[in-house]
């Protein structure tokens, strides 16, 4: 029996790499690429970049040129020496040298700053419609769920199931959250790490709303008496998923 092929989701719920160090710019750009409908995991160089790829299913990567250490140009090199992930490079440094030198390492678009929200939401859904029509290896197939701790999620219904099978139900920004913990499990989230990844579906960004939404989600995990919690707070530098996730 022949599986029907899969659906690709749609391109604006892309998962997003931005790697930007100023932090102004890399607030207000997730910001724009959230209520966008865009995931968007924030990281601030290389360092960080690395750490994040081998437990995140990227989409695309936006790569500012000036970065501490490596620089975007250097990353990009060694992106590219890995696969094929589409990138976009953005620099306030808008020479034709370096538009051409990103362009030739292999870059999808090259964004100079300062840019505007239409031009930059344009372009990210021109590299995604390209890499969409393109040859995926059958190893890059985008995950149809994730599972963790006997628990499932469906990506594209965004359907959480307990581990008896039954439905539970999740409000959009506890989906987003969740989601946030399952692509960085067994890593310490502090709440501006959570404030940006969940920006877009916070009413009133805060601390006090990082934990408020936290704690809802805790209270839908509960595991049964005596059992491990899910989700785990380290004190004095904030949360953590502590199960093992799978990608069905």
């Amino acid at each position: 029996m022949v599986s029907p092929p899969s659906v690709p989701l749609p391109i604006d719920a892309a998962h997003i790499l931005l790697v930007e160090d100023d932090d102004g710019m890399r607030v207000l750009v997730t910001r724009i690429l959230s209520e966008s409908g865009f995931r968007v995991t924030g990281c601030r160089s290389g360092a960080e970049m690395w750490s994040f790829l081998p437990d995140l299913a990227v989409d695309l990567v936006l790569l500012d040129v000036m970065l501490p250490g490596a620089s975007g140009f250097d990353l990009l090199r060694a992106l590219r020496a890995k696969g094929s992930v589409p990138v976009i490079m953005l620099s306030a440094r808008n020479e034709e040298a370096d538009r051409v030198l990103g362009l030739e390492l292999g870059a999808d678009d090259y964004v100079a700053k300062p840019f505007g929200r239409p031009e930059l939401l344009a372009r990210i859904r021109a590299v995604l419609r390209r890499a969409a029509i393109a040859p995926t290896p059958a190893a890059a197939v985008r995950p149809e769920a994730l599972t963790f701790a006997g628990w499932r999620l469906d990506l594209r219904s965004r359907a959480l199931t307990d581990p008896e099978g039954a439905g539970i139900d999740l409000s959009g920004a506890e989906h987003d959250l969740l989601l946030v913990f399952l692509e960085h499990p067994g890593r310490v989230l502090g709440r501006e790490q959570i404030l940006e990844m969940s920006r877009g579906r916070l009413a009133a960004p805060s601390d006090r709303s990082v934990d408020t939404l936290v704690s809802r989600l805790r209270r839908k995990l509960e595991p049964p008496e005596g059992g491990t919690p899910v989700i785990k707070t380290v004190r004095g530098s904030g949360y953590m998923l502590a199960a093992r996730v799978e990608r069905a």
